[in-house]
C-alpha cells in the first residue's frame, strides 16, 4: 500500500515541478512550490509510517517549518515586486 502512495506522490511532485518551471507568473510558481513541499512532507510521513521510525516525524517538522518560512518570504517578495 505504501508503494502505491509513493507512486502517486511522485506523480504529484512531477506535476508540481512542471508548474514551478513553466509557471507563467511568480505567484503561480509560489503556489506550485508550496504544493511540492506539501507533497514532500506527505512522502516523509508515508516513509515514517512505513518504517515506524520517530526520526521521520522530526524531519517532517523541520520541512514544515521551512515551508512556512519560505512561503512567507516569497509572498512578501511578490507583494513588494507587484505580483508580476
Amino acid at each position: 500500500m505504501t508503494t502505491v502512495a509513493i507512486v502517486l506522490l511522485s506523480i504529484a511532485a512531477a506535476c508540481f515541478l512542471y508548474r514551478v518551471f513553466r509557471g507563467p507568473t511568480v505567484p503561480d510558481r509560489m503556489v506550485a512550490l508550496d504544493g511540492l513541499l506539501i507533497t514532500i512532507m506527505s512522502g516523509i510521513f508515508v516513509g515514517a509510517a512505513d518504517s515506524r521510525s520517530p526520526i521521520g516525524i522530526d524531519s517532517l517538522l523541520v520541512v514544515a517549518l521551512l515551508s512556512f518560512v519560505a512561503t512567507g518570504a516569497i509572498a512578501r517578495y511578490v507583494e513588494q515586486r507587484g505580483g508580476e
